[in-house]
């Protein structure tokens, strides 16, 4: 039976010089097969010289038909490369704990497919975005919500806080050192999550009208003494009633030290002259958006507990806000 293969003469010549000069035995072979179909003998005839099966001559004809001389060219024999190495694990969790934006990608989240890219990219391994995947989930990374967090950073927050460290730790018996804020007191309870039927929503009574009041707080570190007053508004004369109430408490003091946010009514013009009459006061600020720094905030957290749900008893408020330090 005669096929008709079509090749250039550039080809033909390249499987003669392959057929007479090449060390790979099979390629030789091969390229003599298609040089003598290209010729014009039959596949019997090329099957009885090379001793080779009709079907492995049309196999060889269809290597040749898709991809040339190259075609002919076996690929390495033995099992595949390993692709998930030491390197790459290592290389894909550095990725997934850096944003895509510090290496060029305007995205905030990495994707598996990002990843992929990313790592031919940058490094130069070829991995499919599921290798990817598999490597991640065999390494303890999961696909999870992020959360959403301020990109703004005080730029004085080393220094505010080594300030707020040696207020603490040097004061002596004639300083009083306060962790001070304001909270909020709703009549309307606070509703959160709590467990219900499917399907079914839970509702908690309300008084209807909803009365807002609001307490100032100052919080001694040394001995957890809270000194407090209330306000029918969260303004100046909140602040102001809270530093008279903590100046007639602590009358002995030689120097008393506020450790409080960055909120407006701190910050008035009528604060600034108040403390020029009381030199004896002194406030430190926290660093922007770093709450935690200040202990009070847990001891408002204990009274909203109590508002939803009675959890924490009235005597353990106190305890539960005295923190060995600072975090």
């Amino acid at each position: 039976m005669t096929i008709v293969v079509q090749g250039t003469w550039t080809q033909r010549r390249k499987l003669k010089t392959l057929a007479q000069r090449s060390k790979d035995r099979g390629l030789a072979r091969r390229a003599s097969a298609l040089a003598a179909l290209l010729s014009g003998q039959s596949v019997s005839d090329v099957s009885r010289t090379l001793c080779a099966a009709r079907s492995t001559l049309y196999r060889w004809v269809s290597w040749f038909q898709l991809n040339g001389v190259k075609g002919l060219a076996r690929s390495r024999g033995g099992r595949r490369v390993r692709t998930v190495t030491e390197q790459l694990i290592k290389t894909v969790e550095t990725l997934v704990e850096a944003s895509p934006q510090t290496h060029g990608y305007l995205r905030s989240t990495w994707s598996s497919e990002l990843l992929s890219r990313a790592l031919w990219t940058h490094h130069g391994l070829q991995v499919h975005a599921s290798t990817v995947r598999r490597v991640l989930n065999r390494h303890g990374f999961g696909w999870r919500r992020a959360r959403p967090t301020l990109h703004k950073r005080d730029p004085r927050k080393a220094e505010k806080l080594e300030a707020i460290r040696t207020a603490i730790n040097d004061a002596d018996a004639r300083t009083e050192v306060f962790f001070v804020d304001e909270a909020d007191i709703d009549l309307n309870p606070r509703i959160g999550f709590l467990w219900s039927r499917r399907g079914q929503q839970r509702a908690i009574p309300t008084p209807g009208q909803n009365v807002k009041h609001y307490l100032g707080g100052a919080l001694n570190a040394r001995t957890g003494k809270l000194v407090w007053v209330e306000h029918a508004n969260k303004n100046t004369g909140l602040f102001l009633k809270l530093l008279e109430a903590v100046r007639r408490a602590y009358r002995r003091a030689t120097r008393i030290v506020f450790i409080l946010d960055n909120y407006i009514i701190h910050k008035t013009a009528a604060v600034a002259r108040w403390l020029a009459q009381h030199p004896k006061f002194d406030l430190l600020f926290q660093p922007v958006y770093y709450p935690w720094i200040n202990r009070i905030e847990r001891l408002w957290k204990a009274i909203h507990d109590t508002v939803v749900n009675g959890s924490v008893k009235a005597r353990d408020i106190g305890s539960r806000a005295r923190i060995s330090d600072v975090q």
